[in-house]
């Protein structure tokens, strides 16, 4: 296989840094050398907090950044496929691998697709069968022009099939995102240091424990009557367990915008600033039991065996509730402490750790890129 092989990464938003750590670390091992490029589209625009995740995750610097910033979905889907076409002609790679679901993720597969330069999507076949989410519309898309396909999970190859995508495309590889895990694992920050840097020491050594929040999503932030339930619940669960919310600075807005504030003062309530990657892990690490509306933290609290509650009414990674430890609770308060009183009262779903994560995805995905290249760029 010739060096003259070249792969251009793309990531745009933190949840892709995760995922791409582990996929350079394993492509640039490959011998015959691949050369690896990374473009980074500044989908997430925040450098500080972008630098701190490259750091945390020994993720290279980007050969290109893009800039592209913050925008709707349309102007930024638009902004990243104008400039990432530039960096496409100057790196002339022999494929471009994106990851996820974010607008960065289409809009560069599109970019390449229609370039005639493959792409690798990696985990693909993800669906919540919600159309009204971007990123399920940025799935679908994606794996549509995608000519290698790379899977979580095996109900990933089961949606990929029903669409229309040839089996000779797909390979079930595992979870790049729980590789990431269990390598930094043992580097997680501990959550007593965390709270005893924001000037609340103890608040995580109680016999109750304590329960992480995070809350992102449109569909829970943008309405103040949904946002204002879901902080009432969180502030009746804190009179028994501290709960300890990082903040989305979108969300932080939007409580301030509809006078919410006061539902997040409480004395058992600990809002901290968005966490990097050692921090999140070492709070999901230790917690008693993680509410959120975060695709991502359903996988990694399967993975860590804690206690997941999803206030979504759908998930796209179905495993973790068949499998693992998560529980769809929508955003019902009723439903919420409930499955809340469960996980209280009896420890929750024990839940299995699923098939493939375990820490190889990357390396099963360089193999199959290592194969798929020597035998032409072709998949059958």
């Amino acid at each position: 296989m010739s060096s003259a092989f070249r792969i251009l990464c793309v990531v745009g938003a933190r949840p892709n840094f995760m995922k791409m750590a582990p996929i350079m670390a394993a492509l640039s091992a490959l011998r015959p050398h691949v050369d690896v490029k990374l473009v980074h589209t500044g989908q997430h625009y925040d450098v500080a907090m972008n630098h701190q995740y490259f750091e945390a995750l020994g993720i290279p610097s980007p050969d290109i950044n893009l800039e592209v910033g913050s925008g709707s979905h349309a102007q930024q889907t638009a902004e990243v496929m104008k400039k990432f076409e530039p960096a496409l002609d100057e790196v002339q790679p022999t494929a471009v691998l994106v990851v996820g679901d974010v607008n960065s993720t289409i809009a560069c597969a599109l970019v390449a697709a229609k370039k005639g330069v493959p792409v690798i999507h990696v985990e693909a076949g993800l669906r919540s069968f919600d159309r009204a989410m971007p990123e399920e519309i940025n799935r679908v898309l994606t794996d549509q022009i995608s000519d290698l396909l790379f899977t979580t999970e095996e109900s990933g190859e089961e949606n990929l099939l029903r669409e229309g995508v040839a089996a000779h495309r797909i390979q079930f590889v595992g979870n790049v995102m729980i590789d990431t895990l269990v390598r930094n694992l043992p580097r997680a920050i501990p959550a007593a240091t965390i709270v005893a840097d924001a000037g609340r020491p103890g608040l995580a050594d109680g016999a109750q424990g304590y329960a992480v929040l995070t809350l992102h999503r449109p569909s829970n932030v943008d309405d103040p009557a949904v946002l204002r339930t879901l902080l009432e619940t969180a502030a009746a669960i804190a009179r028994r367990t501290p709960v300890i919310f990082p903040l989305h600075p979108r969300t932080r807005g939007m409580i301030e915008k509809a006078g919410l504030n006061h539902l997040v003062e409480g004395p058992n309530v600990l809002l901290l600033p968005p966490m990097g990657y050692l921090e999140m892990l070492g709070l999901m690490k230790q917690a008693r039991v993680v509410l959120t509306d975060s695709g991502g933290i359903q996988e990694e609290t399967t993975a860590l065996g804690v206690p997941c509650i999803t206030l979504r009414n759908n998930t796209e990674r179905p495993i973790t509730v068949e499998q693992g430890t998560n529980t769809i609770a929508g955003q019902d308060p009723a439903r919420i402490l409930a499955i809340y009183e469960e996980v209280m009262g009896g420890g929750g779903k024990a839940g299995r750790v699923p098939r493939f994560w375990d820490g190889q995805a990357a390396v099963r995905i360089a193999a199959a890129l290592q194969a798929w290249m020597q035998n032409g760029c072709q998949t059958s």
